[in-house]
Formats: C-alpha cells, sequence, structure tokens
C-alpha cells in the first residue's frame, strides 16, 4: 500500500518504554565462572556473602533473582563491578552454550516434547554440549517451516502479550492522550453517549458518515482527504459502534502510520482498543469505582458494565488495564470459544495457559477443568459463574460469562490467584475443580475406561478447520480489500 496519509511522527511504541528484564540464566553462569576463575566453592562463596550455599546454588543455576544487596555483595567478593556481573555476553564459549541450552531447556516447545531435562553442570562433555544446542537449533528451524504461512503473526502475538505482561497491561500514554479528547468535550465520567463521541469526532475534524454499502472487509473506512469517517447502518453486529467509531478516532490520536508489518499492525489494533476503552472508562472514574469495590469486598465486573454501559468484554479488557496498577491485584483474562479453543488471552499472574513452541497462546484449547470451559455447561446463564481451580502454579478463582455472536458461544472469564479472591464478589462460592493441564491425562486423554472400550471402533468425520491452513492475508491492513476500498471512497468522494 501507499505510505499513510496520517502526516503525523510515528508514535514511540510503548515496549521502548519497559525496563529490561534481568536475564537470570545468564547472571547465573557469569557467577558460576567468575567463583571458579577466583578459585571459590560455594561454601567459600557463601562465607563471603552471608547466603546459604544452596541459596546460591539456585542463582548459579538461574533458579533465583537476587536482590540488589546480594548481586553488590557478590561482585565485591568476586572482586568486579555490578556492571562486569551484569554483562550481556556470556564469558566464555562454554557458558554461551549452557545458557542457550537451559534457555531451550526451559521454553514451551521443549515442554511440549515430553523429554527429561540434561543437567547441565562441568562434567557435561563439551560436544554434547555443542550437540544438543545444534539439535534444538535445528529442531525449531524444521518445526517453523512447517508453519512458515502464520508464523509471523504467531509470534508478533507472542511477543506483544509478553510486552503487556511487562506493563501489566496498563499504558499510561494512551491514558493521558484519552484525558485529553475527554476535557476537550468536558466529560467526566457516567456513560458515554452516541452525542458526546459525535463531540469528540467533531473536535478533531472528523464528520460523521453512516452508509449501507460498507466494504464488507471492514468496520470503519476513514476519509483523510476529506476528514469523513464511514460507519455501517447495519445494527446487527459484534462490535459496539461507540468502540468502533473510537477506534478509527484512536488511529488519528495517536498519530499511527500505515504498519510496516503484522506486529505494528497488532500493536496499533491494541493501542485503539485500550484508547476507546479509556474514553469509554475514564481512568479516573473507573479506579475511584474500583476502590469503592475493593474497600466493600464486592469487585465485579458485572457492576463494571452497568456503571458504565459498556460491554462484559470491554469491562474485563478494561479491569486488567487498571487491576494491578491501581488496586495491586495481578489477573487474567480468557476468552474462549465453545470448542475450548483460546481466542483472547492476558495474564501476569502466573497462571499456565496452554501455548505451542512459539510461546502462543491463541489457537490453544483451554483446559476442560478450568472456568471458562465449565461455564458453557452452566445451566443458569443470567449470573456469573464463579469457580475455584487447582492448578500446578497455584488456586485460582474465576468469573465467567458466555456472550454469542455470529462466529458462536464465547466463554469470558477473569481470574486472580487465591491470595486476591477476598477483594471479589463471589468468593463464598463452593465450585471447585482440579486441573493437572499440560498433563495429558487431565483432560487430553480420555479416561482408560473409555479408551479400553472404544480404541479401534471409532471413526469421527472431523468437521475441517481450512482456514487454519489459510495463508496470512496479504496486505498493510491483513484481510481488507483495498480496491474495495478505493474504489467505496471514490464513490462517496462526490456525495
Amino acid at each position: 500500500m501507499s505510505p499513510s496519509s496520517w502526516n503525523r511522527k510515528a508514535a514511540v511504541p510503548p515496549s521502548s518504554a519497559a525496563a529490561p528484564e534481568l536475564d537470570v540464566i545468564s547472571l547465573g553462569r557469569r557467577v558460576r565462572h567468575l567463583r571458579k576463575a577466583a578459585g571459590l566453592t560455594l561454601d567459600d562463596l557463601s562465607a563471603a556473602v552471608g547466603t546459604a550455599p544452596s541459596q546460591l546454588s539456585l542463582i548459579e543455576n538461574g533458579k533465583r533473582e537476587p536482590k540488589l544487596g546480594l548481586l553488590q555483595q557478590l561482585a565485591a567478593a568476586l572482586n568486579v563491578g555490578i556492571d562486569q556481573l551484569l554483562g550481556a555476553e556470556p564469558p566464555s564459549r562454554r557458558a554461551a552454550l549452557e545458557i542457550e541450552l537451559e534457555r531451550y531447556q526451559r521454553s514451551p516447545l521443549y515442554e511440549s516434547l515430553n523429554l527429561p531435562k540434561i543437567r547441565i553442570s562441568s562434567r557435561l562433555p563439551m560436544d554434547v554440549l555443542e550437540s544438543m544446542v545444534g539439535l534444538q537449533h535445528e529442531l525449531e528451524r524444521k518445526l517453523n517451516e512447517q508453519v512458515a504461512t502464520p508464523e509471523e503473526a504467531r509470534r508478533a502475538n507472542g511477543e506483544l502479550r509478553a510486552m503487556m505482561r511487562e506493563r501489566n497491561n496498563y499504558f499510561p500514554e494512551y491514558e493521558a492522550e484519552a484525558q485529553k479528547v475527554l476535557a476537550s468535550v468536558g466529560h467526566t465520567t457516567g456513560p458515554l453517549s452516541q452525542h458526546v463521541i459525535a463531540d469528540i469526532a467533531a473536535h478533531l475534524g472528523f464528520s460523521l458518515h453512516h452508509v449501507g454499502d460498507l466494504p464488507h472487509s471492514t468496520r470503519s473506512v476513514t476519509d483523510l482527504k476529506n476528514r469523513r469517517i464511514y460507519l455501517t447502518q447495519n445494527q446487527r453486529t459484534d462490535h459496539d459502534p461507540r468502540s468502533v467509531l473510537l477506534q478509527a478516532l484512536g488511529h488519528y490520536v495517536l498519530g499511527h502510520q500505515t504498519p510496516k508489518n503484522y506486529g505494528d499492525f497488532l500493536m496499533q489494533r491494541v493501542a485503539t482498543n485500550y484508547f476507546a476503552a479509556a474514553l469509554m472508562l475514564p481512568e479516573q472514574a473507573t479506579v475511584d469505582f474500583l476502590q469503592r469495590a475493593k474497600q466493600a469486598k464486592e469487585i465485579a465486573v458485572e457492576d463494571i458494565r452497568d456503571a458504565f454501559a459498556v460491554s462484559y468484554e470491554t469491562a474485563a479488557h478494561r479491569f486488567t488495564n487498571l487491576a494491578t496498577q491501581h488496586l495491586d491485584i495481578r489477573t487474567h483474562f480468557q476468552k474462549t470459544h465453545q470448542s475450548g479453543i483460546i481466542y483472547k488471552a492476558y495474564e501476569n499472574d502466573g497462571v499456565t495457559f496452554p501455548q505451542d513452541h512459539t510461546g502462543a497462546i491463541e489457537g490453544q484449547p483451554s483446559c476442560k477443568q478450568w472456568t471458562s470451559r465449565v461455564v458453557f455447561d452452566v445451566a443458569d446463564k443470567f449470573r456469573a459463574y464463579n469457580q475455584y481451580t487447582d492448578t500446578p502454579a497455584g488456586t485460582y478463582w474465576c468469573t465467567a460469562r458466555t456472550e454469542r455472536s455470529a462466529n458462536g458461544e464465547f466463554s469470558l472469564s477473569v481470574g486472580v490467584p487465591y491470595a486476591h479472591v477476598k477483594w471479589f464478589r463471589g468468593r463464598d462460592t463452593t465450585e471447585r475443580s482440579k486441573s493437572t493441564c499440560p498433563d495429558e491425562n487431565c483432560c487430553k486423554r480420555p479416561p482408560a475406561e473409555l479408551a479400553t472400550e472404544w480404541a479401534g471402533n471409532a471413526w469421527p468425520s472431523a468437521r475441517a478447520h481450512s482456514h487454519l491452513l489459510a495463508a496470512m492475508p496479504p496486505g498493510a491492513f491483513p484481510g481488507v480489500d483495498e480496491t474495495e476500498v478505493y474504489s467505496f471512497l471514490q464513490a462517496h468522494s462526490g456525495s
């Protein structure tokens, strides 16, 4: 596509503001290398820094992140500076291979193979170490070749979710832009009406046009030449028309340029979704509402939905934006199809979502014992369903509802670790489940008695998911028919 005509400087990606995490694996190998170079045993170093040898061993094996005070003590005991201790470059070729192998063994790909982990020590021969790292490289290369068509999208999605986790899904720059827009029209609290949204569009210099022939591949089209935003007249849509318009305005306010790649496209979509939600649920008003609910120990997603007249999904998303930043609550969110496939997910509370070797969660089946799956079988669809689930990562409480759309029925669930459940309505539920996923015996394999009875005697005709084999739609805006959009704008330019 031709360059964007926003004629604005591109916004700085939020990821650039996130502080890099400490690489505990690399740090551990560096500490071990420096300790051995200094001729010290673990006991010697333990005595020098006043920490148990077992704790130092965890640090050297990349299983514990030391606090700043201990880092300073280690640097002093090893006679190096903090910068040298935290250096990015491995101290030797062997250390580099050990770090790489350790990272591979902690990756989703290695976990999916169900192979025993190799104990990495000085006794492991160098040729074995090089061979194992080489095998991992080749395995990942072959897997990437097999899924080369959707690989860019999956990797971009995984990277985007990791960035959102680092920032606790909170973007102050988008909050600030939304607040400026709301202040310009004098809106401070309460549901955002169509009238106020029209005022926002006018303030930004756009006129609104509802048409019956909007290109089928779009939810809105912005004519930058004539400063018009076209929306559909069709009221039967899965998307809140207010949100669609606010997202279109978000591209302008946030200074977006034509996406350079799929990752850029995804980041822009997250940005405009966030911006639209920050307008419909203003930060200060929503935080005040949530803090009152927390004080009363009555936080509930449906109350957020009703107070600001938004969809349950928008309310759930907005809760994840503000929960950690303002309420000190870590949380997770899932949107799961009735087939069990995860469509959207976010977490910063340690819950273990299923993922493929690239770290992608979307497209993976959710555990059948989780609230997001159990809720489909609940008879009472008018109330939120609440459940405790014991998992290998700990006990989580989740609340969920189901909603129908053109693509079928979906569950929307929000969950928190057990330590945070005291702030939520529905914590008194007696519903409880146990999940041992990713263990395949949890829900991926049939019970032994059923397998004995039917293995070899069943031949289902599988429903073809042909979209899974399709190539990623081409173009800067995936799936959008460029000719159709330009023809539409040409036809309406004189009206």
